[in-house]
């Protein structure tokens, strides 16, 4: 039985890379029902299509549809005419964005910092919004707003990523400056977590988490630590169970949480993003384990058949967070049972165990490769100016070897 895997890109070329190589590599897969699976990938790529035609797709990972509406449709009509799995569901993403995602987490109880939603500084350029908000929108002070929330605060985009257009604001003039420069832009304020202990960022995909320290202030290809527990198994668990928590939720299965930690409380900042850091020069030592999580859950996903969630089912969670009898502990125990119900955990482990054995060692094989060397040179040089390439070359490779170190056994 054969299966099509799509990559619909933006303009990465070195993750699309190491994908298609696994699955070039992975071979035969023997599935519950007994029969032989073949995987292969293809790039989609984007051109007319009738909504009656059928894909030949089994499984798409979108990296472009947030923001580019053709293919965005594509899928739309590929997952509800069709039942093609799409890592990720491109209805939440459009609906939900930053600004829903904030709303469901606090309904269910998450520390989630207090956010103001304020008003468009300059309404969009149309005759009726100019006019509706001429009518309807209430004066405000924004000092007082902020004031509120207590300074330093941010101000960012509801809608928006890659930290494109947040500032931080410590006082009335930097407030005032930031909300001028928003123009047409929809902003949050929200509080500041400070003398946070851990800045963490959760890269999860299907039922595979890891949990690494970042450290935003510094270079992207810094910002990762190879560190290893640098949080205690109580609060690890819990990012765990956040980062599971808000993919089930949504049913984003290829996404990233950023969370605070402050006196071992969790604070999650942002967890809405349809197109998760998986660049080699950003994760580097984490880049091998994303692309064995991401092979196995697509296997995983097209192998057994898994059908796609569109329906939210948010009452089990809701039903959760508003149980008397369970307290903040109570309740995270209840959403990881569900999030793990959702992502299928057990039935994903026992596949990899009896399927896919082999495929951690074929990502360190070919890590070890002269292939994955001329990717990382590649990257290296299709990144950084010519006069970087030497020392950003060795300073990957170093971080390769110490993965290989620590991961391959002599």
């Amino acid at each position: 039985m054969d299966h099509l895997i799509g990559l619909l890109l933006g303009t990465e070329q070195d993750w699309p890379r190491a994908f298609e190589t696994l699955i070039g590599r992975i071979g035969p897969i023997r599935g519950r029902d007994g029969a032989s699976h073949h995987l292969r990938t293809a790039r989609v790529s984007i051109e007319p299509f009738n909504l009656r035609d059928k894909p030949s797709h089994d499984l798409v990972i979108d990296r472009l549809a947030y923001w580019y509406y053709h293919p965005r449709e594509w899928l739309k009509k590929v997952a509800l005419m069709d039942d093609v799995y799409l890592l990720n569901s491109p209805f939440t993403f459009q609906s939900m964005e930053k600004h829903a995602a904030y709303c469901a987490m606090m309904r269910l109880g998450l520390h989630v910092p207090e956010t103001v939603l304020v008003p468009y500084k300059n309404p969009v350029d149309h005759a009726k919004w100019a006019y509706t908000a001429e009518r309807y929108n209430q004066p405000f002070d924004l000092d007082a707003v902020a004031e509120d929330i207590g300074y330093p605060l941010f101000m960012k985009p509801y809608d928006g990523g890659a930290w494109v257009g947040v500032s931080r604001i410590t006082d009335s003039t930097a407030l005032h400056t930031a909300y001028d420069q928003s123009g047409e832009r929809l902003m949050h304020l929200q509080q500041s977590i400070e003398g946070y202990e851990v800045f963490t960022r959760s890269l999860t995909i299907g039922p595979e988490t890891m949990v690494m320290k970042f450290r935003p202030e510094l270079p992207m290809h810094e910002r990762y630590a190879v560190e290893h527990d640098f949080l205690d198994a109580a609060v690890g668990d819990e990012v765990v169970t956040i980062s599971r928590l808000v993919n089930a939720f949504f049913r984003w299965e290829f996404n990233s949480c950023e969370s605070l930690v402050r006196d071992g409380v969790v604070h999650p900042i942002d967890y809405a993003n349809a197109c998760p850091d998986v660049a080699l020069t950003s994760l580097h030592y984490y880049f091998p384990w994303a692309m064995t999580a991401l092979v196995r859950w697509s296997a995983f996903c097209v192998v057994t058949g898994r059908r796609p969630g569109l329906d939210l089912d948010t009452a089990r969670y809701f039903a959760v967070a508003d149980d008397p009898a369970l307290d903040y502990r109570g309740k995270l125990a209840a959403y990881r049972r569900i999030a793990d119900d959702y992502l299928a955990v057990d039935d994903y482990r026992e596949f990899c165990d009896t399927a896919l054995p082999h495929v951690p060692s074929l990502v360190a094989e070919w890590v070890c490769s002269q292939d994955f060397d001329d990717l990382l040179v590649s990257t290296v040089r299709a990144t950084y100016p010519p006069h970087e390439h030497e020392r950003f070359i060795a300073h990957f490779r170093g971080l390769i070897d110490l993965w290989k170190r620590e991961t391959i056994s002599p």
